[in-house]
């Protein structure tokens, strides 16, 4: 024995109208992420993809940060290249006025007294180059709050604590390199090196020998900082380069999750049009108002 339903007109019209208000607000829907170019516009939208898209940001944010904290690494570290470089060769210019007072018989006290001018104002350029700053901090004076690394006598009034910056997860690179690590402490300090040089061409010529093996063993200090500035430069350099294509890598994953695609999107958005048009032509035809209808 089957049991027969009875369909009203009210019932038929309630299914129709819940029918074109779920087509109507697809239709919406597919309208708005082609106006904003996104699947996701709240978390609602896809739950577990707005989560994955939320840790894809976080990333991003982190790898930008790491970015950021290598450029200027690589500006500490390429000012103090540039700084040692122009160091090293006026510390050569100053060694070759040291021979040139070496050479007996050559210069007479006023030849000397003029090559002890000219390692003097070495020296003075050398204390410039010392206190070379990038963004208002000395690249040698470790993480001071002063303007400079080396009072003008020489006298270095920094501190020995170090500038890092992490450019990777695990990644924290050095990027300052103190005054006594390159220009030496005690007599084997450049600048009292070229101030003893200075006073020995016409004070104490016979000096001068063991003035110039201190000198060379200051430059080859200064060299292999050289070479250590280099390294740590070429290595931020490295890191930078991993942040971005890591930045570049993890913005393709966030559009795939995030972002609509467009072929597909004006496709589904054509048939639900095509669909909702269908829907309300068939719906006007099967529920045609009643007498009953009028009468109300």
């Amino acid at each position: 024995m089957s049991i027969s339903l009875r369909v009203t007109e009210r019932s038929m019209s309630t299914q129709s109208l819940n029918g074109l208000q779920g087509s109507l607000g697809r239709l919406s829907q597919l309208q708005q992420q082609l106006s904003s170019g996104k699947v996701l516009s709240r978390p609602s939208d896809n739950p577990s993809d707005a989560f994955a898209a939320m840790g894809v940001r976080s990333q991003i944010r982190m790898q930008q940060q790491y970015s950021r904290n290598a450029q200027d690494g690589i500006g500490w570290l390429g000012t103090q290249d540039q700084s040692l470089s122009s160091g090293l060769d006026q510390i050569r210019q100053a060694r070759d006025l040291v021979v040139q007072g070496m050479s007996s018989g050559s210069t007479g006290p006023d030849a000397q007294a003029a090559l002890a001018a000219q390692v003097d104002s070495i020296r003075q350029s050398l204390l410039q180059t010392a206190n070379s700053s990038y963004l208002g901090r000395p690249v040698f004076g470790g993480t001071t709050s002063g303007q400079v690394a080396y009072s003008p006598a020489g006298v270095y009034v920094g501190d020995a604590n170090a500038v890092d910056r992490s450019v990777g997860d695990t990644a924290t690179v050095r990027v300052d390199t103190t005054g006594p690590q390159v220009f030496g402490t005690g007599s084997g300090q450049l600048f009292t090196i070229l101030t003893d040089l200075t006073a020995d061409f016409t004070a104490n010529p016979a000096a001068l020998g063991a003035d110039l093996d201190r000198l060379d063993a200051a430059t080859r200090t200064v060299t292999a900082q050289l070479a250590d500035v280099g390294a740590r430069y070429s290595r931020v350099m490295s890191m930078s380069q991993a942040a971005d294509d890591r930045v570049l890598a993890l913005t393709g994953q966030l559009s795939a999750l995030e972002d609509v695609d467009l072929p597909k999107t004006i496709t589904e958005l054509n048939l639900q049009q095509t669909s909702y048009q269908a829907a309300l032509s068939v719906t006007a035809k099967v529920l045609q108002p009643s007498l009953v209808d009028f009468l109300r």
